[in-house]
């Protein structure tokens, strides 16, 4: 069976008990969480359960434009005043440069990409968390309105580290 058709069934039995009174798109901890899509950064794993915190995922936990967007409809429409950005060690992005990233599928795809693609590759996983905060306090609809605070999910022990900004 594929892995969407298990999704569908989980969901089939999950939908049976579920009751949309007890949910809400309001997180309840007022905290949104922008970080990796990596697996191992799970809601258990930040002590989160589902409708505590609004989850923002890309590759590399990157304030991109759409992750800020997200980040202010969190923040102004339904009512977030924290920020976690969360990255972590072990990164598939610390592994090659942009160019390495760009190069290799590429080749792999067999076929140069159709649209601009940046990856945002880096090596310093405490450098590019203190960068995603500066991108968030630079925005002028953030800045000032909630608080943002960094962190690194040590992979190997399953512990938060906070970055100093």
């Amino acid at each position: 069976m594929s892995a969407i058709n298990r999704v569908l069934e989980a969901n089939h039995k999950n939908s049976l008990h579920y009751d949309p009174r007890e949910v809400s798109p309001h997180p309840r901890m007022a905290l949104a969480v922008l970080t990796c899509m990596d697996t191992r950064i799970s809601l258990p794993a930040l002590g989160l359960k589902v409708g505590d915190a609004h989850m923002i995922r890309n590759a590399g936990g990157i304030a991109t434009d759409d992750a800020i967007r997200s980040l202010v409809v969190s923040h102004y429409l339904l009512g977030t005043n924290e920020i976690m950005v969360i990255n972590h060690t072990d990164c598939g992005l610390m592994k090659a440069s942009e160019s390495d990233l760009h190069h290799k599928i590429s080749t792999e795809a067999g076929k140069p990409a159709n649209a601009s693609v940046k990856f945002h590759a880096f090596h310093d996983v405490n450098a590019n968390v203190r960068e995603q905060i500066e991108q968030l306090y630079a925005h002028t609809w953030l800045k000032g309105r909630v608080k943002i605070r960094g962190f690194v999910f040590e992979v190997e022990t399953g512990r938060l580290r906070e970055v100093p900004r």
